[in-house]
C-alpha cells in the first residue's frame, strides 16, 4: 500500500485541540483538506505527520510550537496612536484588523486593547505559543 511522501497530493480529515481538550479547527462536516505534502501549506509539524502515512490510516499526534505556529513575541504587539487610525473606524477588543506589512504584505492583526489615544495590536498569529493535538486520518493520495 502507497504511503504519502514529499509531493503528494493528500487529503485528510483531521481535528485540532489545544493541550487542554478545546477543539480550534476540525473538517468534520466539511470537505476533506487538500495540500501538496512538504509544499509549505500547512505547518511543518502537519507534513512531517502526514508522511508515511497510508489512505485509510488514523493516528494523534501532538505538534509542539516549534513545529506549528511559533512562540508568540512580544514585538508583535504594537502600540499604535489614535491619530493612524482611519477615523471611520470604531475597534474593539478581540476584532481582527488588516494592516500592510513592512513588504505590502497583508497582515491580520487583532485588537487587544482600546484607549482613548492608542489601541494596543497583536501580530502574533493565534496559536502561537502553543502545542496543537491533532487527530488525523488520511482520506486520499492524488
Amino acid at each position: 500500500m502507497t504511503q504519502a511522501k514529499t509531493g503528494d497530493n493528500v487529503q485528510i480529515h483531521y481535528t485540532g485541540k489545544l493541550t487542554d481538550g478545546t477543539v480550534f479547527d476540525s473538517s468534520q462536516g466539511r470537505e476533506p483538506l487538500s495540500f501538496t505534502l512538504g509544499g509549505g501549506e500547512v505547518i511543518p509539524g502537519f507534513d512531517q505527520a502526514v508522511a508515511g502515512m497510508k489512505v485509510g490510516e488514523a493516528k494523534n499526534v501532538t505538534i509542539p510550537m516549534d513545529q506549528a505556529y511559533g512562540p508568540r513575541l512580544d514585538q508583535l504587539i504594537i502600540d499604535i496612536p489614535r491619530s493612524q487610525v482611519p477615523p471611520d473606524l470604531n475597534p474593539e477588543v478581540d476584532q481582527n484588523l488588516q494592516m500592510s506589512g513592512p513588504n505590502g504584505e497583508t497582515v491580520v492583526v487583532r485588537v487587544v486593547e482600546v484607549a482613548a489615544d492608542s489601541i494596543k495590536l497583536d501580530a502574533n498569529p493565534p496559536l502561537a505559543g502553543q502545542d496543537l493535538n491533532f487527530d488525523i486520518e488520511l482520506v486520499a493520495i492524488a
